[in-house]
């Protein structure tokens, strides 16, 4: 295969799906299969390029580049600004791209049960999967923001049809808030494009590197810029107050389209914030890491006293992400090597883990039919594999040595005591109450009082039992070899912040 088209290949390889599942006819089983077949394409693609990615170098690589058209303006007529066509990755990109494939195949298989209009469901579900993908092979910032939109469209479409009995206000919800996301991010590109005449992402952030030089854009300009971004990216993640969105997506959505939401789509403000707040303004970043820090504290300490009082699981999940992408917050904002490493770990970590969380809240759901802790209990008595499956993914999200929480905890705190010790002080106090509402959570769903309604309810199948056995082992490779990570992301020089 020639590598130079390898990631536009894997970027349209949903379509091959799309195609097919468009002329199927309508068995479900039959449309649910391919669905999932589907997904498998893209991921042995992304496996290819993961295996094939060289981690002795730094920069971009598959590197793909063609014009893709001009435009002429007043301000400056002899001089055409150009748009390419610029694809590529780099040690940060791989890893989001394969965690992306990864957790959409696996969510495939979550989705197998579906049996309402299972066509639109599966087309839209690719479609998503080929915006999540075109986003982290982007090397070009309207290239970014086109398939960043389509991932917008398709969740909003498979949110509002296919979600529970609030889904139409969930998905309204969700469309305004990343809307107004969207906005803020196209102003930013668009001034970066004025003014830089480029949109290359390497390319901007070799030439705004320089922050003491004011020959492109003011200090006040980037500071504004800064600012916009990490309020774009900041509704994403999500930032506290720009939440609510989200706490609705992940109680009313299906099941496999939470796995999606929870474990990449909010991923995705992360690695904004890391690969163009971090790369394209880090003096505005230094200058506001005091601000990103108190932001993620409170992001840290406000999901997890909310979660604490919750008495719906998924609630106490969507609440449980906010607390930990406060994490990634407190690790971006010490801006030093341990700190955004373990952003970037807890970034990849809480994908996994939550992943594995609301697969498992999709077979509560399949067997019990709700997710109200005092409507649950003695699960464990039932189905064994479950609980201990629902255990582990709980002691993973709480950081138990040995699995990725641990280390992306350690190592974001690590690098916040460095810089700020007072905040990293009061951030502590988060991860003690996420040990308390998770071991809550976890041991009101398996222990307690058992319910003889639930008598007779069968145990994992293979179905549910591969997915999870993924997820759960990669956590603990993770946890046990963090080198997997780091040795791939080679993060001074892929963010480009020395070292």
């Amino acid at each position: 295969m020639n590598e130079s088209f390898l990631l536009t290949i894997l970027i349209l390889s949903p379509l091959l799906g799309i195609v097919l599942l468009s002329v199927m006819p309508g068995n479900h089983r039959f449309i649910n299969y391919m669905g999932v077949l589907g997904t498998v394409l893209p991921l042995v693609l992304t496996l290819i390029v993961f295996s094939l990615f060289d981690r002795t170098v730094s920069g971009v690589q598959f590197v793909e580049y063609r014009q893709w058209f001009e435009l002429m303006t007043s301000i400056s007529p002899n001089e055409p600004y150009t748009v390419a066509y610029d694809l590529g990755v780099t040690g940060l990109s791989v890893l989001f791209l394969m965690l992306a494939s990864l957790i959409t195949f696996l969510a495939s298989l979550t989705a197998l049960r579906l049996k309402e209009s299972a066509k639109g469901f599966y087309i839209l579900f690719l479609l998503l999967e080929l915006g999540l993908l075109g986003v982290f092979v982007s090397e070009n910032l309207f290239l970014f923001f086109l398939f960043f939109e389509i991932t917008l469209v398709s969740m909003f479409l498979l949110v509002g049809k296919w979600g529970g009995f609030n889904r139409e206000k969930a998905a309204f919800s969700f469309m305004i808030y990343n809307g107004i996301g969207s906005i803020l991010l196209l102003i930013v590109i668009i001034v970066l494009f004025v003014e830089m005449k480029t949109t290359n992402i390497t390319e901007l952030t070799m030439l705004l590197k320089e922050t003491d030089s004011l020959e492109f854009l003011s200090g006040d300009t980037r500071t504004w810029l800064f600012v916009l971004l990490l309020i774009a990216f900041g509704i994403k993640l999500p930032i506290v107050p720009f939440h609510t969105w989200m706490v609705r997506v992940h109680v009313e959505a299906p099941i496999a389209v939470v796995m999606i939401h929870a474990g990449v789509l909010l991923k995705i403000g992360a690695y904004g914030l890391l690969r163009f707040g971090v790369g394209f303004f880090p003096q505005q970043l230094k200058d506001m890491a005091v601000v990103l820090a108190i932001l993620g504290v409170i992001n840290l300490l406000y999901g997890a006293f909310i979660a604490l009082v919750q008495t719906e699981l998924r609630s106490v999940l969507a609440y449980s992400s906010i607390s930990h992408m406060g994490i990634v917050l407190l690790g971006v904002a010490s801006f030093n090597t341990a700190g955004l490493q373990g952003a970037v770990f807890q970034t990849i970590s809480h994908g996994l883990i939550a992943a594995l969380l609301f697969l498992l809240v999709g077979v509560i759901v399949d067997r019990f039919h709700t997710t109200k802790l005092e409507e649950l209990g003695g699960v464990a008595s039932q189905a064994p594999l479950f609980a201990g499956f629902l255990l582990a993914a709980g002691l993973a999200s709480l950081g138990l040595p040995g699995m990725s929480g641990f280390i992306s905890e350690f190592l974001a705190f690590l690098g916040l005591f460095e810089s700020m010790p007072v905040i990293g002080s009061v951030g502590i106090l988060g991860l003690i109450l996420t040990a308390v509402y998770m071991l809550r959570a976890v041991l009101a769903v398996t222990f307690g009082e058992r319910r003889p309604l639930f008598d007779g309810i069968r145990d994992l199948t293979a179905v549910e039992i591969v997915p999870s056995a993924i997820l759960l082992s990669i956590i603990i490779w993770i946890g046990v070899y963090p080198a997997v990570l780091s040795n791939t992301l080679q993060l001074a020089r892929t963010i480009g912040i020395g070292g």
